[in-house]
C-alpha cells in the first residue's frame, strides 16, 4: 500500500554477474602464477610437422569432428569434459600420453558453453597435468573470448578447438611453397657444383 514498507535481511552479497565459480577462478589463477606456471620459459615449442597428434577431448562432441576434418588421421582419447569426473579423466589422459609417449603433440579442449561447461578446464588437478607434460600442449577450449586455466598453462592457446588444429599441423599452400623454394636452391646448388668440376676437369685435361 502507499507509504508501505519493505525489509529485506540480506545474507550474502557478490558482485553481480560473477560468482563463486569467478572467485574459484581468479584465486586458482593467481595461485598457479605465483608458483610459475604460466611463465614463458617454461613453454615448449611445437613440433613443425607432427607426426602423431593426440586429441584429448569428447569422443561425441562437435568439437572432435571439426578438428578430425582438418587434421586427418589423429589419435582420439575420449573422455568426460564436462561434470565432476572430468577433470581427473582430462589430467590422466595427459599423463598417459606422456608415459607411453603416443603423440609428439597433445590438443586438449572442447567446444563452447558457460562458464560451468567449461569448468573442467579451470581444475587444477588439470593444469598441472598441462604443465607436467613432456610433449607440447595446445589447449582448445570454448570459442575465442572464453579463457581458462588450461589456456594460461598450455604452450599455446588455440582459440576455438577448430584453431587448434589449424595451429598444430602447417597449410599445404605454405608446404609447397618450402618444398619448391628448397628444390630450386638444391637445383642452383647443384649447378654450380657441377661447373665447378667441369671447369677442375677442364684444368686437368689442359
Amino acid at each position: 500500500p502507499r507509504d508501505g514498507a519493505y525489509q529485506l535481511y540480506v545474507t550474502a552479497v557478490q558482485p553481480e554477474g560473477l560468482g563463486d565459480l569467478y572467485a574459484a577462478y581468479e584465486q586458482l589463477k593467481a595461485k598457479l602464477l605465483a608458483e610459475g606456471l604460466f611463465a614463458q620459459e617454461h613453454k615448449k615449442p611445437l613440433p613443425a610437422m607432427p607426426e602423431k597428434i593426440a586429441l584429448i577431448t569428447s569422443g561425441a562432441g562437435a568439437a572432435v569432428q571439426d578438428m578430425i576434418r582438418i587434421l586427418g588421421r589423429i589419435l582420439v582419447m575420449p573422455v568426460r569434459v564436462q561434470g565432476t569426473e572430468a577433470p581427473a579423466e582430462i589430467a590422466g589422459a595427459i599423463r598417459y600420453a606422456n608415459r607411453w609417449n603416443v603423440a609428439d603433440l597433445i590438443i586438449t579442449g572442447r567446444g563452447g558453453g558457460s562458464i560451468e561447461d567449461l569448468w573442467a578446464f579451470n581444475d587444477e588437478r588439470v593444469a598441472r597435468a598441462i604443465f607436467a607434460s613432456e610433449i607440447p600442449v595446445i589447449s582448445a577450449v570454448g570459442h575465442e573470448p572464453d579463457v581458462t586455466i588450461a589456456d594460461f598453462v598450455a604452450d599455446v592457446r588455440a582459440a576455438t578447438p577448430s584453431n587448434g588444429a589449424e595451429i598444430a599441423v602447417p597449410e599445404q599452400a605454405d608446404v609447397r611453397a618450402l618444398l619448391l623454394s628448397l628444390e630450386n636452391r638444391l637445383g642452383q646448388a647443384e649447378r654450380k657444383r657441377l661447373d665447378a668440376l667441369a671447369s677442375r676437369l677442364n684444368e686437368l685435361s689442359a
